[in-house]
């Protein structure tokens, strides 16, 4: 489970849970296979379709420097009827 980072709560992935998809940020280098593999295994779940995209990383600036952070990668995983998945939470420490 080294590849997903955390579940995603926006407005749009609240409506999509109504639609038995859920979605997730993954780690950048992932692939579909591997990450349709872990959630398989990982949550005894069945996969219908994947679909991802690319976010870009936002502007940083620190005093006259200039930067940004790291892009990331969306998961927005289909399962089949009947399969559900826990809510993720990230750990804050």
């Amino acid at each position: 489970m080294d590849g997903i980072k955390y579940a995603v709560y926006t407005d749009k992935s609240i409506r999509l849970l109504g639609k038995n998809q859920y979605t997730s940020n993954v780690e950048s280098g992932s692939t579909r296979t591997e990450i349709k593999h872990w959630v398989e295994l990982f949550f005894g779940v069945k996969v219908i379709a994947m679909n991802s995209h690319r976010l870009p990383g936002k502007s940083r600036r620190m005093g006259p420097i200039m930067g940004h952070t790291m892009h990331y990668r969306r998961m927005i995983i289909t399962l089949q009827p009947g399969y559900s998945i826990p809510p993720l939470r990230k750990n804050r420490t």
